[in-house]
Parts: C-alpha cells; sequence; structure tokens
C-alpha cells in the first residue's frame, strides 16, 4: 500500500507525518527543531510509543529534507523511498490562484513563490521546501494544500473589504482567511457526529490557539471567515492584536515616532493580544493560573472570550442560524474553563454547555446540555489527515 507525507515546514521548524493509505493509518509523526543551528533537534514518535530523539547540527532545508528520508529508512518506516508515493505540503497562501488543492508542477510552484506577500513568513520557505522534495525525491507526486483554499467560496460581500475597489482588481487587496485546511476536516466531522448531511448544517468553527480563527460554514462551504489579508486580522491572540482601527495604528506610529510601517505590524503581530494586554504571557494557562490575583491576566482571558463570542453572533446573523457550534484546535479543545468562559455569552443562541462533559481535553465529545437547542461539539482537527486525503486522490 503507498505511503504519503504530509509536511508543514517552517524556517526553523520541519514537521512531518508518514500515513498508510488507503487505510489512512499514522506510521509516525517527526518533528526537525531549531534548524539552522548547531543544536537542532529531532524527534520521532512511531511504532508501539517508540521515541527516537538526536541531536545535531542541521544546517539548511536540504540537510533537513536528507535527514527525513534517512530517518524513514533507518527507523524501518520503509524499506525502500519509493513506498513514499505523495508528498503534501501545507501552503498557508493560495491567494485567488488556488481555489482546492493542487499538483505542484513548475508553473503551480512559480505560483505559490509569487505569493511571497501575502504570506511573506510562510510561504517562500514553503516553496524552498516543495523544491528541495521535488529534487530528492523526484518520483513523488507534490501536492499544495491551501490553508485558503477552503475560504473562497466566501461571497464577494464577506470578502472584500469597503475601499476603492481597484485596490481589490489591481493588488488582490481582499480577505483570504486562514485555518482552512483544519476547518475543512473539521466541519466533515461534525456533520458526522451530528448524523446529518453536511450540506443541510450550519456550523461555526472556532478554531482556536496562539492563532485563532472563527468561520462560518454553510453547506459545507465557508461563507466568511475573522482572519483577513493576513492571519493579523479578528479575534485577539496570543501574540497577534486581531481588529484594530487603522487610525489607531498611525495615532501609535505617530506617537512613538515609526516611521517604518513593518515595525508597527510586527508590534501587532509579536507583541499584542494576550501578551500585549497581560503584560505577562501569550499562554492562556499560564494566565489563567493567576488571574484571580492579576486584573490584567484576568482582562486579557475576558477579551479573547468577548472577542469570540462577538464573532460567534455575528456569523449566526450572516447564516440566518445555526445548527452547532464547534471547538477545534489547541485552546479549543484543551481549553475547559475558556470554553465555558466563550458559551456564557452565547446562551441567547440556545447554545449551552453540560460543565460535566465540558471537563474534557482533546477528545470528540458532544459538550451540550440537556435542552441545548444548538449543539456544541469539540471536535480535534486533523489538519495532516486531510492533507495526506488530498494527496492520495491526485495520485
Amino acid at each position: 500500500m503507498p505511503k504519503i507525507l504530509a509536511v508543514n515546514a517552517g524556517s526553523s521548524t520541519l514537521k512531518w507525518k508518514l500515513f498508510e493509505m488507503p487505510s489512512e493509518t499514522q506510521l509516525a509523526d517527526g518533528l526537525i527543531d531549531r534548524l539552522g543551528q548547531e543544536d537542532s533537534t529531532v524527534k520521532i514518535k512511531y511504532g508501539d510509543g517508540q521515541v527516537y530523539k538526536d541531536g545535531h547540527p542541521i544546517r539548511n532545508f536540504q540537510e533537513a529534507v536528507a535527514d527525513v528520508m534517512s530517518q524513514l529508512k533507518s527507523l524501518h518506516l520503509v524499506e525502500h523511498l519509493h513506498e513514499i508515493k505523495g508528498i503534501g505540503h501545507r501552503v498557508v497562501a493560495g491567494g485567488e490562484d488556488f481555489k482546492e488543492s493542487a499538483v505542484v508542477d513548475d508553473a503551480a510552484l512559480l505560483k505559490i513563490q509569487n505569493l511571497r506577500d501575502y504570506a511573506p513568513l510562510h510561504n517562500p520557505t514553503e516553496a524552498k521546501y516543495i523544491a528541495v522534495f521535488r529534487k530528492m525525491m523526484p518520483w513523488t507526486v507534490n501536492v499544495a494544500v491551501f490553508d485558503t483554499a477552503f475560504h473562497q467560496t466566501m461571497p464577494a460581500e464577506n470578502y472584500l473589504y469597503a475601499i476603492p475597489y481597484e485596490y481589490y482588481e489591481r493588488y488582490g487587496a481582499r480577505k483570504y482567511g486562514a485555518h482552512g485546511t483544519s476547518v475543512r476536516y473539521v466541519s466533515a466531522r461534525a456533520a458526522e457526529l451530528l448524523q446529518r448531511p453536511l450540506a443541510e448544517l450550519k456550523l461555526i468553527v472556532m478554531h482556536l490557539g496562539s492563532g485563532s480563527s472563527i468561520t462560518a460554514v454553510q453547506g459545507g462551504h465557508s461563507v466568511d471567515t475573522s482572519m483577513g489579508f493576513t492571519p493579523l486580522a479578528g479575534v485577539a491572540m496570543g501574540t497577534r492584536s486581531g481588529d484594530v482601527d487603522a487610525s489607531v495604528v498611525a495615532y501609535i506610529m505617530n506617537k512613538l515616532n515609526i516611521t517604518d510601517v513593518n515595525e508597527m505590524i510586527h508590534i501587532l503581530n509579536n507583541d499584542s493580544g494576550l501578551l500585549g494586554i497581560s503584560g505577562l504571557s501569550a499562554d492562556q494557562r499560564d494566565l489563567e493560573a493567576v488571574e484571580d490575583t492579576d486584573p490584567r491576566a484576568k482582562l486579557a482571558l475576558d477579551i479573547f472570550a468577548n472577542r469570540v463570542a462577538k464573532y460567534v453572533g455575528s456569523y449566526a446573523a450572516v447564516m440566518n442560524g445555526v445548527d452547532a457550534l464547534v471547538f477545534t484546535g489547541g485552546v479549543g479543545e484543551n481549553g475547559i474553563d475558556m470554553r465555558l468562559r466563550i458559551m456564557r455569552h452565547l446562551s441567547y443562541l440556545g447554545a449551552t454547555v453540560d460543565e460535566t462533559k465540558n471537563h474534557v481535553r482533546g477528545k470528540e465529545t458532544d459538550l451540550s446540555a440537556a435542552d441545548a437547542t444548538v449543539k456544541t461539539l469539540l471536535v480535534p482537527t486533523n489538519e495532516e489527515l486531510m492533507i495526506v486525503r488530498d494527496v492520495f486522490a491526485r495520485l
């Protein structure tokens, strides 16, 4: 049976999972961390709870891919590398060029590179890794799976900004969203749990983590999502501000004598959100530990819940109703207290949770109270499984 590699590449990390298809059996889960440094580390989980760890310098993308190929053979995850028939790559920005996952040929790779302005921290790195995998494993089918593709079904009234239309026509200035692969998996799985056709459902998916987004899914299609031209927009996040009045940006730049707008964007991306409000941490667990004695920690958590609830309410309005709310992502799956914090704002929708059922982490669960008229589900995401499914469909 063919094996497929799902790859999530960053500038200093390379995450991968190996699946056997069509059984969808996960064979291994690997991570190369601190790439480009002398203290690079490799960790691979495989077999029946076995773990391989090593530390050695991995200086560049080529060495990282070579290391993955070597470990696959040395750990007998494959006997021959040709068993791997396809490689799926998570790519952040597909713009309007990619409305679904795509086999990467030279032309597609060039388009991914040319979309760098939409995700300057991600697309260039992802394009380089795709090029390396294509060169070092030329027999494989490489497929790009785009975070933005699922949201290409949004109507213009939801994806356009109310700025001169020519900025969209000339420069592609519009909402693209993110977390689309996760939302696609979670919404389909939610329909299975509800035992109803996805095409009939109105869902609001809350992908909550260090980066968070809310998506309205109607009939299996994204109709609106909180992240915008970049993942900076939407709800308050770990270190991202979420939505702010653009005039505040200019005001703060003047006060701080900032002349490079990229410096301000860095502040909004890296020094804001929960970290900026609390002055303590971007991690909700740290804030929950001290919220009884630290008012700013509590405020940060309240702001996060407030912004999520506002988006949920607005998307219920966009869809003229909602059948189920779905929590996913690191915080959505594990944040027992945060889920309750958010749900306290949403009882008017008929969505209430059973606090006993809610005391769960990372497990598919119907959290709904007995008298709830709108279901609330916890569905752990599995982006890698969606990636390998897309690859397998294109072999």
